[in-house]
């Protein structure tokens, strides 16, 4: 089915520079064809280097990432010598890490599927985080002028990320955290399910059946609705995990229930008109978002 209708308006954008780390809220990002910029641009690994994640270190939830507010809102900054990512959690001190600095090349880093090389933030880095989950950790940086993280092409060939799970973007609606916080006994608020792009003035879990959407002038493809995992169950205050919301959705919003015959159904997104660099291209609150296309219901979506 395909038509050009407003449906809703970007009411926040997110960028998670440390993945599975604390989030930072937007009011503008600029694009690129990996995600918004600076989004999972680093990752915390173990001594062999294998991406950890709140998964099995829900700590990180606790960890505060502050970068200048000048690389967060303009699209042709780059940094200077004294351009520092600023990393806080409890009980820690502040750990500053140049964004323009050198640093040691690391072999074997791994997240999911993919393996390669990344750059290493070096010694105190290593041992903050290391100190912070009490085992041996170091903090890298993905290596773009080397390395090339492509999505699975059985969904979106010729697209690539950095240490994002799979997809560059992941959208979720208000509607949708609406209607699940209708039926929680206890509201949980969007950071739960990590987000980089929040819409609202649609219906609930309409976002499901977009499979291409235009956000100002961008166009975006719905290429895969977002797999269920243990995160959203991780209170972001205190990295402590509980049964809800994944209770409550395997109730409502299961396979069984939504897809009888197929895997379970927030919405995978690429940038479709990307340019080589997309320098230059800012996503805005307030943006307006068009449906082009959609399936006619959940279960003819891509899961």
């Amino acid at each position: 089915m395909e038509t050009e209708e407003e449906v809703a308006k970007v009411s926040s954008i997110l960028i998670y520079p440390i993945k599975s780390c604390r989030g930072i809220s937007l009011p503008q990002a600029p694009l690129t064809p990996t995600g918004f910029r600076w989004d999972r641009q680093w990752l915390v690994v173990n001594s062999k280097g294998r991406a950890y994640t709140q998964r099995v270190e829900p700590k990180l939830a606790l960890v505060q990432v502050e970068m200048p507010k000048e690389a967060l809102v303009q699209p042709f900054w780059e940094p200077t010598q004294s351009s520092f990512l600023e990393i806080k959690a409890p009980g820690m001190d502040v750990l500053k890490v140049s964004l323009s600095g050198p640093r040691e090349v690391a072999d074997g880093v791994s997240v999911w599927e993919w393996s390669g090389s990344a750059l290493d933030e070096g010694h105190e880095a290593s041992t903050w985080f290391s100190t912070f989950l009490g085992k041996p950790s170091r903090l890298v940086r993905f290596n773009a002028a080397s390395e090339t993280r492509p999505v699975d092409p059985t969904y979106a060939a010729g697209h690539k990320v950095m240490f994002s799970d799979l997809y560059p973007f992941m959208l979720l609606s208000q509607g949708s955290m609406d209607a699940l916080n209708e039926v929680l006994k206890e509201p949980i608020p969007v950071n739960r399910f990590r987000p980089n792009i929040v819409v609202d003035g649609c219906e609930p879990f309409s976002e499901d059946v977009w499979t291409e959407i235009k956000i100002k002038d961008f166009t975006f493809e719905g290429v895969r609705l977002c797999s269920r995992c243990k995160i959203p169950t991780i209170n972001q205050e205190t990295g402590i995990a509980g049964p809800e919301p994944n209770a409550t959705l395997k109730a409502i919003r299961s396979d069984k229930v939504l897809r009888p015959t197929q895997k379970q159904q927030g919405k995978n997104m690429v940038w479709k008109d990307r340019v080589a660099d997309g320098k230059g291209k800012m996503m805005k609150v307030k943006d307006p978002v068009y449906v082009i296309k959609k399936v006619s219901s959940a279960a003819e979506a891509v899961a």
